[in-house]
């Protein structure tokens, strides 16, 4: 057996494998979006739900939304952040983050916010990916990542002191839970650093 020389071979590329994670992703949240209210309602992070076993909430809760034009927000905010810091990790890694942030931020929910009854969208993993995206960078010294690191820092500051950002809640359809991007920040950064020191040469 052998390979047919005389036809193209339409290998995957790495452009494609490294767009593969995000395309996901938004891909399912489409979908989740197609369910409308009753689907947003079984599949959102809900504590009294969690407590009482729904379990896989605490996954799901993170990919459904409000309605479409919050899905589009975080969809496109999904896209820029992958498209600046994608390359600093490979997609096993990435993986790695993705379920360690959304671990992250449900810990913080459960043991931090007690009060929080619900919570739904892809912001607090974005904020996530962002942060752990900046990390290689900041250990390289490279100005850029300082300066990312800057604004999302400031962000983060100004949303746990003044309230979430001017316009937010209106282009989002509901209430901004700030909480989700720390929480979220916090576990995607320091996934990043885990990740960076445990493939230190």
């Amino acid at each position: 057996m052998g390979l047919d020389e005389g036809k193209p071979q339409h290998q995957p590329t790495a452009w494609m494998y490294g767009w593969l994670l995000p395309g996901i992703v938004v891909g399912a949240a489409a979908l989740l979006v197609l369910l409308g209210d009753p689907g947003r309602i079984w599949l959102r992070y809900d504590r009294a739900a969690i407590a009482a076993g729904e379990i896989w909430r605490l996954f799901t809760g993170h990919f459904v939304h409000l309605g479409a034009s919050h899905f589009a927000l975080d969809a496109a905010g999904l896209l820029l952040v992958w498209y600046l810091v994608s390359h600093r990790f490979t997609a096993a890694q990435w993986l790695q983050i993705t379920l360690l942030t959304i671990l992250g931020m449900d810990l913080g929910f459960w043991v931090l916010q007690p009060q929080l009854a619900w919570y739904v969208g892809l912001s607090g993993l974005l904020h996530g990916l962002f942060a752990a995206g900046i990390v290689p960078g900041l250990r390289e010294r490279n100005p850029e990542a300082w300066f990312l690191a800057a604004m999302i820092t400031a962000k983060i500051i100004y949303e746990q002191l003044v309230g979430p950002l001017p316009g937010s809640e209106a282009s989002s359809g509901g209430a901004v839970i700030v909480a989700a991007h720390l929480y979220g920040a916090l576990s995607g950064s320091v996934t990043a650093a885990w990740l960076c020191i445990r493939v230190r040469p």
